[in-house]
């Protein structure tokens, strides 16, 4: 006879096989929407309809929120999840963590619907775009490590800018596992030093190719850049949501990358011309201000010629009036001078002397006392027309002897 275990013991061992597998951790199924219902708890729930088979989903409030637009009964989606049993009903289930529309209508319903709300949100608004650096020295590139995307971009800045660093953070960049591959990348960028731009790209494809350029958390992350983002990512015809969100956006990767990478031989070529167009705006400015220079000399030593002028006939006036002045000055001097010595020549002694009157001298010194005198005192005697010498034999004193004079008496 067969083992014998309860119910919750098989259905336990069941959920565990489900545990153990790696895909059905994770795994994508591609079905038919069928049953759809949203309960007032934020949870969704629905089926998967296969040819010939089914499977029931359930899908959280944490998840479901995140849902831009709901499929209809009858879209095909691709539901991501994990495989868990249900114990209660004794069923298997898919717990749903995203939903991918498959369906070109249901597709295109979704993405409109995401792009308004983004756009509401001002995700891609004019004023976010930031400028590219103009002379990036380090730039990041999130694309396919094996893509023909990734020899575009290095052909490219080889040509135009070898001395940029190329930094390759590589993501699978088209599959169902894009979308989470892409996110990881450029929070990658977020970690790389000195960084200037990112640039994401991938080659051209049909339009569902770039589906995981459409979906939300690519868009978002595009937009949440440290660095200015260009994006290159399909063909002319094709625009993603994770363009609208970049900072700048090319067809292909190609010219995204000339967007990032300037020619540095035609960057050497505009130096040399500006230098050009500098140098001769310095020689006519220098000879523009030679020439106001000139003029202002030329200005300055003709007034300076009338002011010399005007100086000199100033000096001569004012020489002649001195001249004048002065004469008129050792006139007057030389007037006061002959009155002087006329009044001094009527003072002098030598005058009394022509009117019979002598000079009296002792020791060299005018006698001006007879009690100067002294018994045998030698003097010398000067007369209008010569000297004598004398000796004194006695002198006596006046009685009328001049105010000031010594006292009368005989010595």
């Amino acid at each position: 006879m067969a083992k014998t275990i309860p119910v919750d013991e098989l259905t336990s061992r069941i959920s565990s096989f489900f545990l153990k597998d790696p895909l059905m951790k994770s795994v994508g199924v591609l079905g038919e929407v069928s049953e759809l219902k949203k309960h007032t708890s934020g949870h969704v729930y629905f089926t998967l309809l296969g040819v010939e088979s089914r499977i029931s989903c359930a899908m959280f409030r944490s998840f479901a929120i995140h849902i831009p637009k709901w499929p209809i009964n009858g879209d095909e989606v691709i539901a991501e999840g994990s495989v868990s049993v249900y114990a209660p009903r004794g069923a298997y289930q898919l717990l749903v963590r995203r939903m991918v529309p498959v369906g070109k209508g249901a597709a295109e319903r979704a993405r409109l619907e995401l792009m308004a709300r983004l756009e509401a949100e001002g995700l891609f608004s004019p004023e976010l775009k930031r400028p590219l650096p103009p002379y990036p020295e380090k730039v990041a590139v999130v694309t396919s490590a094996t893509g023909a995307a990734l020899r575009d971009v290095l052909a490219v800045a080889s040509k135009r800018m070898p001395s940029c660093e190329i930094v390759l953070i590589p993501a699978v960049v088209q599959g169902y596992e894009a979308p989470e591959s892409i996110v990881a990348a450029l929070a990658r960028t977020g970690l790389v030093r000195d960084l200037d731009c990112v640039l994401l790209v991938r080659g051209g494809g049909a339009r569902d190719d770039l589906a995981p350029f459409d979906d939300e958390r690519v868009v978002r992350a595009v937009g949440a850049s440290a660095v200015p983002l260009v994006t290159g990512v399909g063909h002319e015809i094709d625009e993603t949501l994770s363009d609208l969100a970049a900072d700048h956006s090319s067809p292909t990767p190609s010219a995204a990358a000339e967007l990032v990478f300037p020619d540095s031989r035609s960057l050497l070529r505009l130096l040399s011309h500006r230098s050009d167009s500098a140098r001769s705006a310095l020689e006519l400015a220098f000879s523009r201000s030679q020439r106001s220079v000139d003029s202002l000399f030329s200005r300055a030593s003709r007034a300076f010629a009338g002011y010399a002028a005007d100086s000199e006939s100033a000096l001569r006036l004012y020489g002649t009036r001195l001249g004048a002045s002065m004469e008129r000055s050792l006139a007057e001097s030389g007037n006061r001078l002959g009155e002087c010595a006329a009044s001094l020549d009527g003072l002098s002694p030598l005058k009394a002397l022509g009117r019979g009157f002598i000079m009296c001298e002792k020791e060299g010194a005018p006698v001006l006392s007879a009690a100067e005198l002294r018994e045998r005192d030698e003097l010398r005697l000067r007369f209008r027309d010569g000297e004598a010498e004398a000796e004194i034999l006695s002198s006596t004193l006046s009685g009328s002897a001049l105010p000031g004079d010594p006292a009368d008496g005989e010595i």
